[in-house]
């Protein structure tokens, strides 16, 4: 297994912010693990030490001005051209051995994204992130009709094929999520493999806010559903609307044939106009579904004819 970066062309990205406390240990381990990969650093505005830490290990350090690690992820596949791509944290509670099972998995054609899916105690885990995790993961498979155990794994394999096709949007922690809706949504083959997950050396710490976080990961969530299943997010809208026009209409309509006149007539408009509102709202949800299916296979298409 040790020589498979020597097999295939293979590309250690590893996205980095403030993290002079374990950006040597990671890199070191990446080199044991994988000789012969070729190993980059994405340093994304950091205020320590830690692009200067990598640079003095050798590897290639790129800076990424705009902050976020969706805007990192952008530039790593744009930037980087490679048969295979390692994506892994650079705060070393990755396991650098589950590596070789990663890539093999994308090397050997079983799954164009490899996820290593984290395995540890409690203590590796805050109580908010385990919750919003299990959350996020139920939400994202009820939605999409599958999903997967671990949406937020920041390591992760993919070939060629799909770090060239995948149309990336997010600016921050939500990238990992728009990379398990796109690979859902595209029916990409992928494969989850149990990692141990440690935990942070003293003195450092998670970037992830629980909260503020938690809830841009739920809004880019809303919004992948807008794009990708418009009929039935605007259907629903649509429904509602509906329901408070009939709320409002009902008794009027009653008071009508009971007395042959209209006497609450603001609350006939306001409920006329809210029904021709739900009525727009699912002809445009009707008109966006045909649009997204077109987007669908566009991608689709790219994703195909893009060289693995």
């Amino acid at each position: 297994m040790a020589d498979v970066a020597k097999r295939e062309s293979v590309a250690v990205l590893l996205p980095c912010y403030n993290e002079e406390l374990t950006i040597v240990a990671v890199i070191r381990q990446m080199r044991e693990t994988l000789p012969g990969a070729r190993i980059v650093v994405f340093d994304n505005n950091s205020k320590d030490k830690s692009a200067e830490l990598a640079r003095g290990e050798g590897v290639e350090v790129r800076p990424v001005k705009l902050q976020g690690k969706g805007n990192v992820v952008r530039r790593m596949f744009a930037d980087i051209d490679a048969d295979i791509y390692l994506m892994v944290d650079a705060d070393t509670t990755y396991d650098p051995k589950t590596a070789p099972r990663l890539i093999d998995a994308v090397r050997n054609g079983q799954a164009d994204m490899a996820v290593g899916i984290r395995k540890g105690k409690a203590e590796s885990f805050p109580a908010g992130h385990r919750f919003g995790n299990r959350l996020f993961n139920i939400i994202v498979a009820s939605l999409f009709g599958r999903g997967m155990e671990d949406i937020f794994s920041g390591y992760r394999a993919f070939s060629r094929r799909f770090a060239k096709s995948f149309p990336a949007h997010s600016k921050g922690f939500e990238i990992e999520t728009e990379l398990s809706v796109f690979t859902l949504e595209q029916r990409i083959p992928f494969i989850e493999i149990p990692s141990p997950y440690g935990e942070r050396p003293e003195g450092s710490f998670s970037k992830l806010k629980t909260f503020r976080d938690g809830f841009r990961i739920l809004w880019s969530i809303v919004l992948l559903y807008k794009e990708l299943r418009p009929v039935i997010f605007f259907g629903l809208i649509a429904f509602f609307l509906m329901l408070m026009s009939l709320a409002l209409g009902i008794p009027v309509i009653i008071d009508f044939f009971s007395t042959h006149r209209v006497d609450r007539q603001p609350t006939a408009i306001l409920a006329s106009a809210i029904g021709l509102l739900s009525t727009i709202v699912f002809v445009a949800g009707m008109v966006l579904e045909s649009t997204a299916r077109a987007y669908r296979e566009t991608r689709h298409l790219i994703y195909l004819n893009t060289q693995r």
